[in-house]
């Protein structure tokens, strides 16, 4: 009997993600909000994630955020939401924490309700990953509407793509 965990859509990109890692002997951090921690199990999903995995955080609350991501109250009086900036620092202060070779990050609106502006709606999420070279985000819109759950693993699997990505450089820091 196989198992239902990571979703089926998480499996393969996670599976690469971690092959590489392991091959290049590189580690990662997992700074997220809106996926909930799923970026952080499905990467504990595959076998040897001891000798890749520096920790995750679930930045889910402002709160969290106060108490474990560096942020003063200061923050909280301009935060709009999610976006591409706050998902950079969310990552490099993670990554210079946790001492990684790479943090993912993502923010965003999984649904159902969501707001008007567009990092508001739900499928919203942005994106980052930190190295010591640099920081790169993007930004992704699901379309998959107020589907939360849905939502989630597809903001769990545009963040490991995006990291794919940048330890291929396919994607410039």
């Amino acid at each position: 009997m196989s198992s239902s965990f990571p979703p089926d859509e998480v499996r393969e990109i996670v599976q690469e993600v971690a092959a590489l890692l392991k091959e290049r002997k590189e580690t990662i951090s997992v700074a997220e909000t809106a996926a909930g921690g799923l970026i952080s199990a499905a990467l504990l999903s595959y076998p040897g994630a001891s000798g890749y995995y520096k920790g995750g955080l679930t930045l889910y609350t402002l709160d969290s955020r106060i108490a474990f991501a560096g942020w003063t109250p200061e923050n909280l009086k301009t935060y709009t939401g999610p976006t591409p900036e706050i998902v950079a620092g969310l990552a490099e202060h993670t990554r210079k924490t946790l001492g990684s070779t790479y943090t993912v990050s993502e923010s965003g609106t999984a649904g159902p309700t969501g707001g008007t502006t567009k990092n508001r709606t739900p499928g919203y999420v942005a994106l980052a990953v930190a190295s010591e070279k640099g920081t790169v985000t993007r930004e992704v819109e699901t379309g998959l509407g107020g589907d939360r759950e849905a939502n989630m693993v597809r903001f769990a699997v545009e963040g490991l793509t995006l990291v794919r990505d940048v330890i291929k450089g396919e994607e410039k820091l």
